[in-house]
């Protein structure tokens, strides 16, 4: 479970090798073991013994900003893998397997786009004739993809960036069409949102970067030597290159709350500046939808595991690809 400090004076201490979460409503203790990650919210607090039970038990534990996004992280100063992994890295990055590796990245993430949209659109008569039009526009820019060559990343990375704008806002255009019309949004806005549909989606896109970079991490990974996105300063870029194909799990769910109107007034608030930010209760709905969606046992190249193990497994299989 991902045990998720939230709600304002929440504190997490230790007690008998066990986490104990203190709040208004009193005391639960909780195994090391039934925990997976520790994410701490402002205005909540996790003593030095809690913490050190964590790194004992390889809990990770983070603390995100009120968007979401982790920005910071305490986990053990052991990797807990060989250098081999981080070395073959460097040299992955310069090569020309890693210009077939994020082509193959960005062409998953079109197809995951144009699988939700058709989704959605095969239940929708009224928008039905644009959704097949934008997948087909999609599919053309995933044959461009795989029609792309050249032996480093850095000789086509505007023009896979230029591409990846457009299909960005492609779908989102037709995605925009089966929100409710109170729900629908002009463009999408980051850093920050201006309206509820992109203030859950930041959010949710906050949360699968922690759990990328974590998978990353226990895979004896390097999250900061990216491949399509790099020498950005102080910057984990190589969760910006592996989260692509996962981001349509956010925007299903986010569209799947929507969609189904329970997101009330209550679940956010808009700032003078017109930005929009999640409240608590968004938060905890969000945060609850999410988690029990990354817990579903699905399919992927033949094997049934939650989508979350997945992210383990996809991290596994790449840090074996640098070591090879």
């Amino acid at each position: 479970m991902d045990l998720i400090l939230s709600t304002f004076g929440t504190a997490l201490t230790k007690d008998n090798d066990c986490f104990v979460v203190v709040n208004k409503d009193g005391k639960r203790r909780i195994a090391p073991s039934d925990v997976r990650s520790i994410q701490i919210h402002r205005g909540t607090q996790i003593s030095s013994d809690a913490a050190l039970l964590a790194i004992e038990h390889e809990v990770e534990v983070l603390f995100v900003d009120k968007g979401g996004r982790p920005i910071g992280r305490v986990w053990s100063n052991r990797y807990g893998s060989i250098s081999t992994i981080r070395k073959g890295q460097l040299e992955f990055a310069q090569s020309p397997a890693a210009m077939r590796w994020i082509v193959d990245e960005i062409a998953f993430k079109i197809e995951n786009q144009q699988a939700l949209l058709s989704t959605f659109g095969s239940a929708d008569d009224e928008h039905r004739p644009s959704t097949d039009r934008a997948v087909l526009r999609l599919e053309t820019y995933h044959r461009k993809l795989k029609a792309l060559t050249g032996d480093h990343v850095a000789e086509v990375a505007a023009q896979l960036r230029g591409w990846e704008g457009i299909v960005s806002k492609i779908y989102f255009e037709q995605m925009n069409t089966f929100l409710p019309e109170r729900y629908r949004f002009g463009e999408r806005t980051q850093h920050p949102a201006m309206d509820v549909a992109n203030a859950l989606l930041n959010y949710g896109y906050g949360m699968l970067y922690g759990k990328v970079e974590g998978a990353l991490i226990r895979a004896g990974i390097d999250p900061y030597i990216g491949v399509l996105h790099r020498d950005e300063y102080n910057r984990p870029v190589l969760v910006y290159d592996v989260i692509e194909r996962y981001r349509v799990w956010v925007d299903y769910v986010v569209w799947t709350l929507l969609r189904q109107c329970v997101v009330g007034e209550e679940y956010f608030s808009h700032r003078a500046d017109g930005s929009c930010w999640l409240e608590g209760l968004g938060r905890r709905v969000l945060i609850q939808s999410l988690n029990d969606y990354l817990a579903e046992i699905v399919s992927i190249g033949r094997l049934e595991r939650s989508r979350l193990t997945h992210i383990d497994l996809q991290a596994q299989a790449l840090a074996q690809k640098f070591k090879s």
